[in-house]
């Protein structure tokens, strides 16, 4: 793929069986928007951001990842991604076409290679949105998403040959080897990441915070409000950002953070950080340390809702 056709995150959606309690948390402690509800699914938005949402809630029996939503520039991007993706052997969920969510839009739906249901969208309404103030400690915008795959490897080349992602990072451990990469669509350092793990499931959700200031307010009212926090407050190497780690009421990893990096793509080369140098996971040393309890929380519950290629 010669031109990259996606241009950032729009949305990720999460399925739960305590619909209330998730909602209470994102909609109260967790500081988004509910701009609409309707049936057992609500829609989130965050205060800075045009997008119309970007946390989906869906009442179900079973907790699942039920999409990750990314943008398009116009409809013509949307059909010629798709058309790529079909000669690409990649199977398609839906062709493009009318999008039946809040802001509408142009889009189609796919399975990546793990499974997971992807959205592409263009021609969304813009939300009217606000600066957030100083001092004000609510997400500006979603910032990215991390995803826990069996085969990291693999995950990355489908995501590099199929939607032009690039490498920006990569982290090791010298008895696994390379246990994370970070995925560009843009000039910000990640939009994803791929996170080695035993099965297939969100590894975390991040949102963007207004500053330093207002990501540690909003670190501490989390963590006042009693939701468990399992690393942080610090500040990564890869990405330069800053760092807290929460778990929501149903166990998936949440984060705040602020000042993730912006990379000159044309000069840029991916480095390789050794995750058993402290200094690696937070350069300035305030978190709890990276360890085997912290990495369990972030592996999640199995994903089963996921897609089952049928044998071959």
């Amino acid at each position: 793929m010669s031109t990259r056709l996606l241009t950032h995150l729009r949305h990720v959606d999460l399925a739960v069986p305590d619909y209330d309690k998730q909602l209470d948390f994102y909609a109260g402690v967790w500081g988004l928007t509910k701009v609409a509800e309707d049936s057992g699914i609500s829609f989130l938005a965050a205060e800075g951001s045009p997008e119309q949402y970007i946390v989906r809630l869906r009442k179900a029996e079973e907790k699942r990842l039920d999409l990750i939503s990314y943008g398009a520039a116009n409809p013509a991007d949307v059909d010629t991604l798709a058309e790529q993706l079909l000669a690409g052997g990649v199977q398609l969920i839906s062709q493009p076409g009318k999008v039946d969510t809040p802001g509408g839009g142009y889009g189609f739906r796919f399975f990546d290679i793990d499974g997971r249901t992807i959205e592409v969208s263009a021609d969304v309404e813009a939300r009217r949105h606000r600066r957030v103030e100083e001092k004000e400690s609510i997400p500006v915008r979603l910032s990215h998403v991390v995803l826990n795959s069996p085969n990291i490897n693999a995950t990355r080349a489908w995501y590099e040959q199929h939607l032009d992602f690039r490498l920006s990072d990569t982290m090791t451990l010298p008895h696994m080897g390379e246990v994370m990469h970070f995925m560009r669509i843009s000039n910000q350092h990640h939009s994803m990441a791929i996170a080695s793990g035993p099965h297939t499931s969100l590894q975390h959700l991040s949102f963007e915070m207004r500053g330093i200031d207002e990501y540690m307010r909003g670190s501490g009212r989390v963590m006042r409000s009693g939701a468990r926090k399992i690393w942080g407050p610090g500040r990564h190497m890869a990405g330069d950002n800053t760092f807290t780690y929460f778990l929501d009421p149903h166990g998936n990893t949440v984060e705040y953070t602020t000042e993730l990096e912006k990379l000159d793509e044309d000069t840029w080369h991916p480095h390789i950080y050794d995750l058993t140098k402290p200094e690696n996971a937070d350069q300035w040393g305030t978190s709890n340390p990276m360890n085997e309890m912290v990495a369990k929380e972030m592996l999640n519950d199995v994903d089963r809702g996921v897609f089952v290629a049928p044998p071959v």
